[in-house]
């Protein structure tokens, strides 16, 4: 590592950005092991206390997982830890609910000007819409409608019904791990649309949820709009 580069940039966030660089590349794949903090650190000519909190903020951050006994190894998106990180809804009892989808469609179109800014593409771009209506317990519950860039995730729309957890998908298909996503939430009423899907009165009190989920370099990859009928169900967040 040329230690002479960006001075400005401590070595930790540069051994960080290295291993980061090498997930995207495809150089070390999900589930793949890491070198040992000595052996990074010998690799890149840094102090293994460097690599170490390289690799400290590296998990943190969701890119990498500890196993005990076994080593530091590539984070792996499965249907469980998606569900568990990004579904936040609960049961008033505190249990998770899980939910299923009943309805879906996709069709790719040019994105909105709202979208492309989100995704970060160009005016114009095409998008793969991905729209659901989901239930939990058997009663609808949630309106879901997911924005992708297009030439980022080719023949999504051929896959056919694709699974309940979409981020496992991305990253064993496309080699996107989504690690952190920002939330907006506020109430707003159901359109005559939505009351329709949900079979519930027009201006029924819904929850919408809009979210941007990033992937290990901080760019957005999905643009997901959710609305939510939380009669008995609450959304759960923890803060740290």
């Amino acid at each position: 590592m040329d230690t002479a580069r960006n001075a400005s940039v401590p070595l930790y966030r540069r051994v960080y950005e290295i291993v980061v660089q090498r997930i995207v590349s495809g150089e070390l794949r999900p589930g793949a092991m890491l070198p040992s903090e000595t052996d990074l650190g010998a690799e890149l000519g840094v102090s293994q206390g460097t690599a170490r909190k390289a690799l400290i903020e590296l998990e943190q951050s969701g890119v990498i997982e500890r196993r005990q006994g076994r080593g530091t190894f590539v984070a792996t998106t499965t249907p469980e830890s998606a569900l568990f990180h990004f579904f936040r809804l609960r049961r008033t009892d505190g249990t998770q609910a899980i939910p299923e989808p009943l309805e879906e469609t996709v069709r790719k179109r040019r994105g909105t000007a709202k979208e492309v800014a989100v995704l970060g593409c160009d005016k114009g771009s095409s998008v793969f819409e991905i729209a659901r209506v989901r239930s939990i317990d058997g009663r609808l519950v949630s309106r879901e409608t997911s924005i992708l860039q297009a030439r980022l995730f080719p023949g999504i729309g051929d896959r056919g019904p694709l699974p309940n957890a979409l981020y496992t998908l991305y990253q064993q298909a496309y080699g996107f791990a989504v690690v952190r996503a920002e939330e907006k939430l506020r109430a707003v009423p159901a359109s005559e649309a939505i009351a329709s899907a949900l079979e519930i009165a027009e201006g029924t009190p819904l929850m919408e949820v809009e979210r941007r989920a990033l992937d290990i370099t901080g760019r957005v990859i999905e643009f997901r709009l959710s609305l939510y009928v939380t009669d008995d169900l609450s959304y759960n967040v923890t803060l740290k």
